[in-house]
């Protein structure tokens, strides 16, 4: 399995609009087996996406989905930046 963990950066003001777009993703994509999008309790603009794949060539693959696609046009400018950034390789546990 291929995980990610990585946070985003909203532009001041933007964030619950952001999450809004972020978590309106009721489309399948195909080798996902988690996306969690959580706010950042110690900052007013921070975001955590946490994401377990299959493999990281399905995440890549799932960049090129026009529901995606058209997620990303929509959230790009409400994202200030991004800050941290880890690739993991799951192992298992609840809901894996």
């Amino acid at each position: 399995m291929y995980g990610l963990i990585g946070k985003m950066l909203a532009t001041p003001g933007k964030r619950e609009e952001l999450l809004a777009i972020l978590l309106d993703n009721h489309q399948t994509m195909p080798g996902c087996r988690s996306y969690v999008v959580a706010r950042d309790p110690a900052s007013e603009d921070g975001i955590w996406i946490t994401e377990v794949w299959d493999s990281q060539e399905e995440h890549r693959g799932s960049l090129q989905l026009p529901h995606v696609q058209a997620m990303i046009a929509r959230a790009r400018p409400m994202i200030a930046g991004f800050g941290e950034r880890f690739e993991t390789e799951p192992l298992g546990g609840v809901g894996l």
